[in-house]
């Protein structure tokens, strides 16, 4: 991936050009003035999509989960 850097007002009027140049791949830092402000990159599509349940019953939870903690967790004495 490649980056350039520019204007913020020369973006302005070449926003659809820059947006081309970051469908390929490249990256494009926006600057106001010299300092940077934004960043365009190109949007990873998602490879598969996430399925309920697959890992059901992998996880357990402690039996007092809901109980409060006791005050050395909140103050750090023992």
């Amino acid at each position: 991936m490649t980056t350039k850097a520019v204007e913020i007002h020369e973006a302005q009027q070449h926003l659809a050009e820059l947006v081309a140049q970051v469908a390929t791949g490249e990256e494009i830092i926006l600057l106001d003035g010299q300092i940077p402000r934004a960043r365009l990159v190109p949007i990873t599509p998602h490879t598969a999509r996430r399925v309920p349940g697959l890992h059901a019953g992998s996880m357990t939870m402690s039996p007092d989960f809901d109980q409060p903690l006791p005050d050395e967790f909140w103050t750090g004495t023992p």
